[in-house]
C-alpha cells in the first residue's frame, strides 16, 4: 500500500514549488504536485527517469506515487502554488514523492568545491560519467543536479542524483539535442573519465535497455500525469528506445565542445570508436533527423 501524505513540513526552493511532507509510513518525502508551475508532466518525467536510472545502476532516490486526501489538501493553508495571477491550492490526488534524506543523521550538501570532486572525497564519483550518458539519452534539458550525502562516521560522501523533471526535454517531450545539455556544471566531476571504458557499465546497459521495461515503468504512472493521452506516451517510449543508438555520438559531441569536459581523456580512446564515428549515421525518430559525421552533429531538427 502506497503511503498517504498527512503533514506539511516546509516548502522547498525550485520552480515546481515542491514541499517536504510526512506520510503515513512515518517517512518524509520531497513532493512535487500535480498542476505545479512547471506542469504536471514533470511528475511523469521524474518517475520514469528515476525508474530507468535505478535499473541501469545509477544512484538515485527510489520514486513514489503518493496521495493527498481532499481533507489534507483543503485544510492546510501552506499547500499552495504562487502564480503570477495569484495563489492556487494544491489539489488532492496522486503526486510524485522521493524519500527526503534526514539531515538530523546525515550531512547533505547540494554542492562541493571542485577540489573535493575526487574519489578521495566522493566514493562514487565515477557515476557522474554514467549519469551523463543517461542524461544524453533522455535529453535532459537542465543541468544535472546532485546532492552529496555523508552519514554517521563515514569519511566519504556519496553522490545521489536528483531532479529529473526536465528529462525528455521537460514538458515538451520533443528530443532537441543540446551539445552541453544534461551535464554537471563542474568539469572536475568528470576528471576520472579517461575513455569509453569510464562510461561502463552504464552505457552498455543503456544500449541494451529493453523496450518492454520502458513500457512497464510508464504503465505504473497515473494517467492524469499525462492527461490520459496514452498514444503520446507510447510515442515518447518508442522514440526514447531508438535513441539508445546515438548516446555515444551525443557524448562525443559534448567531449569535443569548447567546454572540453574530459581533460584526462586518453588519445588512444579515440581509436576504439573511430570506425563508428567515421561512419555517417542517420536515425529517423518520428521526423527527428539526427546526422553525425566524425562524431560531431552535422545537422538536425527537433520534433
Amino acid at each position: 500500500m502506497e503511503p498517504v501524505l498527512v503533514e506539511e513540513i516546509r516548502r522547498l526552493r525550485g520552480g515546481s514549488q515542491a514541499h517536504v511532507m510526512r506520510a503515513t509510513d512515518g517517512n518524509c518525502y520531497a513532493v512535487k504536485f500535480q498542476k505545479n508551475p512547471q506542469g504536471t508532466r514533470v511528475l511523469f518525467n521524474e518517475y520514469l527517469a528515476a525508474r530507468i536510472a535505478e535499473d541501469i545502476g545509477l544512484p538515485v532516490i527510489h520514486p513514489k506515487i503518493i496521495a493527498i486526501s481532499p481533507q489534507v489538501a483543503q485544510c492546510n493553508p501552506d499547500l499552495y502554488f504562487d502564480f503570477p495571477h495569484g495563489r492556487c491550492n494544491v489539489p488532492a490526488g496522486c503526486h510524485f514523492g522521493s524519500r527526503y534524506i534526514d539531515t538530523a543523521v546525515s550531512r547533505v550538501y547540494d554542492w562541493l568545491p571542485a577540489a573535493m570532486l575526487r574519489e578521495e572525497f566522493v566514493r562514487n564519483i565515477a557515476a557522474f560519467a554514467g549519469m551523463l550518458a543517461f542524461d544524453k539519452w533522455t535529453c535532459n534539458a537542465d543541468s544535472r543536479q546532485a546532492i552529496f550525502v555523508r552519514t554517521g562516521h563515514e569519511k566519504k560522501y556519496s553522490a545521489v542524483f536528483i531532479d529529473h523533471g526536465y528529462c525528455f526535454n521537460s514538458t515538451y517531450w520533443r528530443f532537441a539535442n543540446s551539445r552541453l545539455g544534461g551535464a554537471y556544471l563542474q568539469n572536475e566531476a568528470y576528471d576520472s573519465v579517461v575513455g569509453w571504458e569510464s562510461f561502463e557499465p552504464w552505457i552498455t546497459r543503456i544500449e541494451e535497455f529493453s523496450e518492454q521495461a520502458l513500457i512497464r515503468y510508464s504503465s505504473e504512472i497515473p494517467p492524469e500525469w499525462y492527461d490520459e493521452d496514452l498514444a503520446l506516451v507510447h510515442d515518447l517510449i518508442a522514440r526514447l528506445y531508438k535513441r539508445r543508438r546515438i548516446v555515444r555520438e551525443l557524448i562525443d559531441d559534448f567531449r569535443t565542445s569548447d567546454r572540453q569536459p574530459f581533460k584526462n581523456w586518453e588519445p588512444a580512446a579515440d581509436n576504439q570508436c573511430r570506425g563508428a564515428r567515421e561512419t555517417r549515421v542517420t536515425i529517423d525518430e518520428s521526423r527527428l533527423q539526427v546526422q553525425f559525421c566524425g562524431g560531431a552533429v552535422c545537422s538536425g531538427s527537433s520534433t
